[in-house]
């Protein structure tokens, strides 16, 4: 499995913010409101991304202490980062329409809530990304030079 390219996540984030933001020209007045829920839910996720990428990593490097991963273990926990690297960029990028949008109409009560609110799960989400880059990161073998090997 290949590591996840930023540069691809940009992209991703760049096209659906785009395709969010002519949607949401078109259709605001009947679209629902952007929850505020969204923040804490993502912001937990990538709290508990980044633990299990800080514990795989211990245990990946056998620090004292810490058992042994198994390897399908990491194998999953590699594809829940790429899952959640590329959903927090496409939910990134919708929020981000959303931003586009309402930035515009700040001086309106509604719009102006719904930017504060879309801007703090945009921030969730770029949040969710870097835990999730953190925890393919960990994931990988550390390089075993002949020297630290122990005999």
């Amino acid at each position: 499995m290949r590591p996840t390219r930023p540069g691809l996540l940009a992209v991703v984030f760049v096209v659906v913010a785009l395709l969010t933001w002519l949607t949401v020209q078109q259709f605001y007045s009947q679209m629902p409101l952007v929850p505020w829920t969204a923040i804490p839910t993502v912001l937990l996720l990538a709290i508990g991304e980044a633990y299990a990428g800080w514990m795989t990593r211990a245990r990946i490097a056998r620090r004292p202490g810490t058992k042994p991963v198994e390897p399908l273990a990491v194998a999953r926990l590699v594809a829940l980062a790429k899952a959640s690297a590329y959903g927090g960029a496409g939910f990134a990028g919708l929020f981000g329409g959303f931003v586009l949008h309402t930035a515009t109409e700040l001086e309106k009560v509604t719009p102006r809530s719904e930017f504060f609110v879309s801007g703090g799960s945009l921030l969730a989400c770029v949040v969710l990304v870097c835990a999730a880059l953190f925890l393919e990161h960990a994931c990988r073998i550390p390089d075993d030079h002949e020297g630290d090997r122990p005999e």
